[in-house]
Parts: C-alpha cells; structure tokens; sequence
C-alpha cells in the first residue's frame, strides 16, 4: 500500500538556507552524441547486460515501471550515502549531487568492480569555479572539470587523497567564500587554497610536514550538459546513469520516509541526485539521493511522486560522461617524497598546506607543470 506523504514547508524561521547559485558556464559542453538531445543508440554499461546490449535514450524508449541503479539484478552500481553537514555545516549540496552521480556512473563503467571510488568534494570546493560553502552550481561542477580536463590533462582527484573538510574559505572565485565556524582557523583556511598540496597530498607522519602529489589518481568528464522533465530525465538515467538535480529542499527538511505526493513548489535551493524511480498503486515516483547522511529519510534517500515537478525537481538535472579515469596508479611512497610537483623539494610546504612565500600561490585553473614521476593523470582508462 503506498504510503503517501505530504508535506508543508517549514516557518520561515526554520527555512532551508539557499545553496544554488545559477550556472555560469555554458549549459552543453562537448559533443553529447547521447541523451534526449540525440536519438542515438547508446551502450548502457554495467555487467549484468550482454556486452552490446543498446537502449535508445530518448523520450520515445519505453520505459519499465520501476528502475534504481541500486539493483540491477541484485547488483548496486550506486556509491555511498555521504553527509555533507560534517564534520560542520557546509551549502555544499551542488558539488555532493553532482560528483556523486559522477562517481556512480564511473562504478558501472567499472562493472562494479574493485574497491569503490568516490572523487574528491574538496577538489572543487578548493580549487573549482563552481561554488562554495554558501552555494554553487551542479552543471558548473562538470564544466569545471571538463576545462581542467582541456588544459591539464586530468580531472578531478580521488577522495582518498582529498578528504572533505566542510570548508571553502580559499576558494578565491566567488565573493560569498564562508568563514564560519572552524573555516576561520588559519591551519583550516590553508586547506582551502588551491595550491598543490590542497589538490592531493600525502602526510606521513606526526611531526612531519605533508607533501603534493604530481601524481594522484582522478577521474575526467568528456562530456556535459542539462535534462529537464519526465521522459527525459528517465531516458538519461535509464541509459546512462544518475542525475543531479536541483529542488526546493523545504518540504522535506523533516521527511521520515514514504512517497512525497504533495508539497508547495517553491523556488530551488538544493540539489539531490535521481537514481531510478518505481510505481505503488498507480502513482509513479522518483528515487532521490541527499546528502545529508543515512539518519535522514529513507536511509539518506527520498521519494517523491514524478511527473508532477514537485519541489521543482524536474526543471534542471545535469548530467556528465566520464571521459577517462585512473586505473593503475602511479605508486606513491608513503611520504609521497617521490611524487612531487615539479618545482617543490621535502620539507617545502606546510603541514596543511601553506606554500613558501617566495613560490608564491598556483591559480586555481593554471596547468600545473608535473614531474618526471609520471605526470598527474597516471594509467587513465577511457570510458
């Protein structure tokens, strides 16, 4: 029996704070060749389909009643629930929903294979063009990294050699950077440059200062751009994987589970990520992915009905191709002393970051120069 919920939005007191700013960078990058933009026959990557099985991913495909990238066949193609209120409050929203789907689709490129790759939050949020801890942008998310892509060669790092930290007080592209918090701490705020070492980095020990990586796996986009409504939407999560899109987050600040069927539909100030959908008595409903951990909701997911543009969630998804990501890596010494960026020496920066005066601070969007340890992309694999 489908358990319908509706939900009002809370006092103005209680309101959800703003963490969407509108793009700035074009809505298409790249040459799609995929989606609702083209009637094109398109692979849908994942292992429990035949090699070269193809979908038409456009409005015109018929679509099954229920779909969720978390099980295919009893397989899970979706990467963790991740909370981006810790370790404090941070408007990161944008830059979860995106890479969070990003990271989903690199999963199944990989047939769910191997340990489970999560890319880097604090990668954009130090160094990206697509917001802060105030807000950013989800389509400016791919577009970020599709340019870094264009005049580097890589992308966005891995997590594991940049862990979030819920700070963007560095980020020297928008005037709304935020202090709050322990943001204001000077060792935090020397995380928060885009510099080298705060793109990846390595600490070996107590005492000992941490080292940048030349060298650090990441992930590419080749591709980029925007879906808007209900065929749509399904025909590029259905064929290709994930989307992030943006809503009003109002109506479900206290949502305890089941489907969404009616709510106010306000203006955007959030943005989540559709995994799927299902159907309960007749009425159709969206998959959803928050990030704001697994105590919320439905384990850190929602439902709300479809077709509707309920919480304007149907309006803006923006979807991204991964282009090329690291497979085997360049090894690494513990210390990381043997994958320096061409021009530092041990012993040249700071524990959290701060370069030497004299180097003086890389530019957020310059191609870094790299060493003869193998440059910053590694073994990449093409998608």
């Amino acid at each position: 029996m489908l358990q319908a919920v509706a939900l009002l939005p809370l006092a103005a007191s209680a309101a959800y704070r703003n963490e969407v700013r509108p793009p700035v960078h074009q809505k298409y990058g790249g040459s799609h060749g995929h989606g609702y933009v083209h009637a094109k026959s398109i692979l849908r990557a994942n292992a429990t389909l035949q090699a070269n099985v193809t979908l038409q991913a456009d409005a015109s495909t018929t679509m099954p009643s229920a779909f969720t990238w978390g099980d295919i066949d009893g397989v899970s193609y979706l990467t963790k629930v991740i909370n981006q209120h810790l370790p404090q409050y941070c408007g990161s929203c944008w830059v979860f929903a995106a890479l969070s789907a990003l990271s989903d689709r690199l999963k199944f490129l990989r047939k769910a294979q191997g340990a489970e790759i999560i890319l880097s939050m604090q990668h954009v949020l130090n160094c990206g063009t697509a917001g802060t801890c105030n807000g950013g942008s989800q389509t400016d998310v791919y577009a970020w990294i599709s340019s870094i892509t264009d005049s580097t060669g890589s992308g966005v790092a891995y997590e594991s050699v940049n862990p979030y930290i819920a700070c963007s007080a560095g980020n020297p592209h928008e005037d709304g950077t935020t202090d709050q918090g322990f943001c204001k701490s000077q060792a935090v705020l020397q995380g928060t440059t885009c510099e080298p070492i705060n793109i990846a980095r390595s600490c070996a020990t107590f005492g000992v200062e941490c080292t940048p990586l030349a060298s650090y796996p990441n992930a590419t986009v080749s591709a980029y751009g925007v879906v808007s409504g209900e065929s749509a939407i399904m025909s590029e999560v259905y064929a290709n994987g994930p989307v992030a899109c943006s809503m009003d987050a109002e109506p479900i600040i206290a949502y305890h589970g089941g489907v969404l069927t009616e709510a106010a539909t306000g203006a955007v100030n959030h943005v989540t990520s559709i995994v799927g959908w299902g159907e309960e008595d007749g009425v159709g409903y969206w998959i959803v992915r928050n990030s704001w951990g697994e105590s919320w909701g439905e384990g850190g997911f929602f439902r709300v009905a479809r077709g509707k543009n309920l919480l304007s969630i149907e309006e803006e998804c923006a979807w991204a191709t991964i282009g090329s990501y690291t497979g085997t890596n360049v090894p690494c010494d513990e210390d990381g002393a043997n994958c320096l960026p061409t021009g530092y020496t041990a012993g040249d920066t700071h524990p959290y970051g701060e370069r030497l005066a004299a180097s003086g601070r890389v530019a957020a969007d310059a191609a870094y120069s790299y060493g003869a340890s193998g440059g910053a992309r590694g073994a990449l694999l093409p998608s």
